[in-house]
Protein backbone atom coordinates (compact mmCIF):
# COMPACT_ATOMS: atom_id res chain seq x y z
CA UNK A 1 0.00 0.00 0.00
CA UNK A 2 1.67 3.17 -1.06
CA UNK A 3 1.56 5.98 1.45
CA UNK A 4 -0.53 8.85 1.38
CA UNK A 5 -1.29 12.56 3.22
CA UNK A 6 -4.55 13.91 3.23
CA UNK A 7 -6.09 17.50 3.72
CA UNK A 8 -8.73 17.96 6.50
CA UNK A 9 -10.53 21.43 6.05
CA UNK A 10 -14.07 22.85 8.11
CA UNK A 11 -16.77 23.80 6.33
CA UNK A 12 -20.81 24.74 7.50
CA UNK A 13 -23.20 23.23 5.18
CA UNK A 14 -27.22 25.06 6.00
CA UNK A 15 -30.57 23.38 5.33
CA UNK A 16 -33.93 24.58 5.99
CA UNK A 17 -34.84 20.87 6.55
CA UNK A 18 -32.80 19.46 9.11
CA UNK A 19 -28.80 18.72 10.53
CA UNK A 20 -28.80 15.73 8.58
CA UNK A 21 -29.34 17.65 5.26
CA UNK A 22 -27.55 20.27 6.24
CA UNK A 23 -24.46 17.85 6.13
CA UNK A 24 -25.17 16.17 3.23
CA UNK A 25 -25.31 19.95 1.38
CA UNK A 26 -22.04 20.83 2.54
CA UNK A 27 -20.33 17.23 1.49
CA UNK A 28 -22.46 17.19 -1.99
CA UNK A 29 -21.25 20.84 -2.77
CA UNK A 30 -17.38 19.99 -1.42
CA UNK A 31 -17.61 17.21 -3.77
CA UNK A 32 -17.84 19.87 -6.67
CA UNK A 33 -14.62 20.97 -6.10
CA UNK A 34 -12.56 18.78 -4.41
CA UNK A 35 -11.34 15.43 -5.25
CA UNK A 36 -11.43 12.47 -3.60
CA UNK A 37 -13.35 12.89 -0.19
CA UNK A 38 -12.43 10.65 2.39
CA UNK A 39 -14.12 11.17 5.58
CA UNK A 40 -16.41 13.85 7.24
CA UNK A 41 -17.38 14.26 11.04
CA UNK A 42 -19.65 16.40 12.52
CA UNK A 43 -18.27 18.55 14.78
CA UNK A 44 -21.03 21.24 15.46
CA UNK A 45 -24.46 22.07 15.19
CA UNK A 46 -26.22 24.55 15.23
CA UNK A 47 -29.78 26.60 14.02
CA UNK A 48 -30.58 30.08 12.84
CA UNK A 49 -33.44 31.60 14.71
CA UNK A 50 -35.72 34.86 13.17
CA UNK A 51 -38.77 36.09 15.00
CA UNK A 52 -38.27 32.96 17.65
CA UNK A 53 -38.84 30.51 14.86
CA UNK A 54 -36.16 27.87 13.74
CA UNK A 55 -35.14 29.16 9.66
CA UNK A 56 -32.12 27.22 9.33
CA UNK A 57 -30.13 24.35 10.42
CA UNK A 58 -26.54 24.50 10.01
CA UNK A 59 -23.88 21.63 10.51
CA UNK A 60 -20.23 21.82 11.02
CA UNK A 61 -17.48 19.42 9.98
CA UNK A 62 -14.29 18.35 9.38
CA UNK A 63 -14.20 16.77 6.08
CA UNK A 64 -10.77 15.24 4.30
CA UNK A 65 -9.69 14.45 1.17
CA UNK A 66 -6.33 13.15 -0.68
CA UNK A 67 -3.68 15.54 -1.39
CA UNK A 68 -1.75 15.95 -4.24
CA UNK A 69 0.08 18.88 -3.57
CA UNK A 70 1.49 21.57 -6.28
Amino acid sequence: MADSVYKVIEIVGSSEKSWDDAARVAVERAGQTLDDLRVAEVTAQDLKIENGKVVAYRTKLTISFKYRGE
